[in-house]
């Protein structure tokens, strides 16, 4: 499983960094263009070089890192995560997480904000690929994102995620179809758009048809559903990637899902070597994928 620990977080990065130039921008179908790319002048990461990622990652990244060495609590994550914010260090963060980091360092006692955005689903990746029963991943994913969103559809568009990857890194061969019946568990809406979103990737709509129904949003209602009509049609992990970075909207976190979930079902190995060689930090995130490893190896 530790090829699939290293491939679940590298691929969430990469996704991450190929959504990055695109985020909040039209859907571009016409060149699907392989490869990192800078984000246009004036845009909120026009300051990022080809293969960097967004907050996304760094936040994904912050969880893991705790969880590996021991030391996370909902109070660490949320006095890190302030830090970050104070310190200008959070790239484009999601709106209702830079509330919530605004509410924690003026000392607010409740940071949480009732948001529905996508903004705390990468980190529920981690404590998809770390614990081993449901039960614990949901309660443990539903504490860590209430430290940035209250909002019921935001912690269950995470846990979706979360057991997403909890099933593929297990070696589970449905694990699209686990999940999809966690999102009807947690949120009946949240649900029904993933089934009919599964279901138009199955009767093989084009992308923008489908697109037009489903949306590409910050919201969960949206970005979820479309990771999942994605991660339904295509199964080359390279066409995947690439066309979850040209979706528009809320690409990053869109490609970020996509690339955790093919990484913890194929793999490091099946990510593309390019894209690897090219990302930001990708020593540290096998590092932490290791480590992370280990804990969930070891641990009672």
């Amino acid at each position: 499983m530790l090829d699939q620990f290293k491939g679940c977080l590298l691929g969430a990065a990469i996704g991450d960094a190929l959504g990055m130039a695109r985020e909040s921008t039209p859907p571009d179908f016409q060149r699907l263009q392989e490869g990192y790319r800078r984000a246009w002048r004036g845009h909120p990461n026009a300051g990022l070089k080809p293969g960097q990622f967004t907050d996304d990652t760094q936040t994904m990244l912050l969880v893991a890192g705790m969880l590996a060495d021991g030391t996370y609590s909902e109070n660490a994550y949320a006095a890190a995560l302030a830090r970050m914010y104070a310190d200008g260090e959070l790239r484009f963060p999601d709106g209702a997480v830079e509330t919530a980091c605004r509410h924690l360092l003026s000392g607010g006692k409740s940071s949480g904000v009732p948001s529905n955005t996508a903004g705390c689903i990468s980190i529920a990746v981690p404590f998809g690929l770390l614990y081993g029963e449901p039960v614990d991943v949901t309660e443990r994913v539903v504490q860590a994102c209430s430290v940035t969103h209250t909002h019921p559809a935001a912690h269950a568009g995470a846990i979706t995620v979360a057991m997403l990857i909890h099933h593929a890194v297990r070696g589970h061969p449905d694990a699209l179809d686990l999940a999809a019946k966690h999102a009807a568990l947690e949120d009946v809406t949240l649900g029904s758009k993933v089934r009919a979103a599964v279901h138009l990737a199955n009767e093989g709509i084009s992308l923008e048809s489908a697109l037009s129904v489903i949306g590409n949003d910050v919201t969960v209602y949206q970005t979820v559903p479309l990771a999942f009509f994605l991660m339904t049609r295509i199964r080359d992990v390279t066409a995947l990637l690439t066309t979850a970075a040209h979706v528009g909207g809320n690409t990053d976190t869109i490609a970020l899902i996509c690339g955790a979930y093919a990484g913890a079902l194929y793999g490091r190995s099946a990510l593309p070597p390019d894209l690897l060689d090219g990302l930001e930090g990708r020593d540290e995130i096998e590092s932490v994928a290791a480590r992370l490893y280990e804990r969930c190896t070891t641990k009672p």
